[in-house]
């Protein structure tokens, strides 16, 4: 973003990948897809991520469709230059067939990045199917931080929020969005928050640790390990329930009503069918309701929260207008000023 090396939210490379998944229909399985061949019933899969962001999300739910019965065609790997947050208009890798719907894994990044973008929102550019997985974001202080508690940033915060520097991923992305419900919630004033985004957790860490940014917040799992070394400490987790195996309170115990997740979710092309829709959803529900998927995502430190069709859509509108509004809150929208470090910082942090 502007000076820092990143530009404001414009192209991205999106990493594609064409996964071909075949239901088999022996046991009345739908999968979701049109072309019917050797008593299978075709489907496509088309993951794209920024920063393969969401390869490891696709793949996971690829696999646990397979292990239900969809086994892949084939996978070739390809990079397309599309807009940031905007789907994908071809399929890489082996085709499972002319008129198969296509699946795209993403999640909240490319919802708020099209906002960023001015761009048209998911809800209008894809068909949502189902809610998949969510990371737990965690708040860290170092270990040497005089904040003892949530409370003691909470005071902070809402005192003098442009004096409580404040560090994560890339600015206008998850990590920087809790950081905006969090001062929304409290009464701070959005606009005042001191944050400096980062390329990498590791970015975010050493800016903690050399007394750069008072507090950091990122992906639970990509802290998990600091936390038990004691380098960090841990405030508090998004989630509304606390995470087993880890001593801290959420957010809502700490009196901030928020409830957060960086949730991934699977689309269909805008205009899908009803009944290549209705068979996608299906086989949504299918995977995201197996043990072969909660296994997967208790493997990789995931919550699994599946929300199908009609529900999903109607709870899509709403996160929307969630991320709409803290954004604009943190003065994202109309605002060209970038604080996003990419290596050499070019904002004097």
């Amino acid at each position: 973003m502007g000076g820092s090396g990143e530009k404001r939210m414009g192209r991205r490379r999106l990493l594609a990948c064409g996964l071909g998944v075949a239901a088999g229909m022996a046991a009345g399985v739908a999968g979701c897809g049109t072309e019917r061949a050797g008593g299978v019933l075709r489907t496509g899969f088309l993951i794209h991520a920024s920063g393969h962001r969401w390869d490891r999300a696709g793949k996971a739910f690829a696999d646990a469709a397979r292990t239900m019965g969809f086994t892949p065609d084939g996978r070739q790997v390809a990079e397309a230059e599309v807009p940031a947050g905007a789907r994908p208009t071809a399929t890489h890798g082996p085709s499972p067939g002319a008129d198969a719907p296509v699946i795209t894994v993403t999640g909240l990044a490319a919802l708020a990045a099209a906002e960023l973008n001015k761009g048209r929102s998911l809800v209008e550019t894809a068909t949502p199917l189902a809610r998949l997985s969510g990371q737990v974001e965690v708040v860290v202080v170092s270990d040497r931080s005089p904040l003892k508690a949530f409370d003691d940033l909470g005071a902070g915060l809402l005192a003098a929020p442009g004096r409580t520097p404040l560090a994560g991923g890339p600015q206008g992305e998850p990590d920087h969005l809790l950081f905006g419900l969090i001062a929304r919630a409290l009464g701070a004033d959005g606009r005042q928050v001191d944050y400096t985004g980062y390329s990498s957790s590791g970015g975010a860490a050493s800016a903690l640790l050399a007394g750069k940014a008072v507090a950091v917040a990122g992906p639970l799992t990509e802290w998990r390990s600091a936390i038990g070394r004691g380098q960090v400490r841990a405030l508090a987790v998004s989630s509304a329930q606390r995470v087993p195996d880890l001593d801290v309170p959420t957010l809502l115990e700490c009196g901030v009503r928020v409830d957060f997740a960086d949730w991934t979710a699977a689309f269909g092309p805008e205009k899908m069918s009803d009944a290549d829709r209705d068979a996608a959803v299906r086989m949504c529900g299918q995977v995201t309701g197996s043990s072969v998927w909660e296994a997967a995502c208790r493997a990789a430190g995931w919550l699994p929260i599946p929300l199908l069709g009609d529900d999903f859509a109607r709870w899509l509108r709403t996160e929307v207008a969630r991320t709409r509004a803290v954004l604009r809150d943190l003065g994202l929208l109309d605002s060209t000023k970038a604080t996003t470090c990419w290596g050499s910082c070019g904002n004097g942090h």
